[in-house]
């Protein structure tokens, strides 16, 4: 992962690096995605989330795409 303060500046930096760009997330949609991702890591009942539950969480905010696609 590479933090850009800009997508300018992630246009410049693959342009720079030959290389395509990724996926291009804000500040706001990444920290919901840690959040739900990451969230409940601590609980003591803590399971591994299913393919399915995991997939869920990519599609609700928005992740769509097969960048944002898991094996299952």
């Amino acid at each position: 992962m590479l933090l850009f303060r800009s997508e300018e500046d992630v246009e410049r930096w693959c342009e720079r690096h030959g290389r395509a760009p990724g996926a291009v997330l804000g500040a706001a949609r990444l920290w919901e995605l840690a959040r739900r991702w990451y969230g409940d890591r601590l609980d003591p009942g803590w399971q591994p989330r299913s393919v399915e539950a995991s997939q869920a969480i990519f599609t609700s905010l928005g992740l769509t795409g097969e960048f944002w696609r898991l094996a299952g």
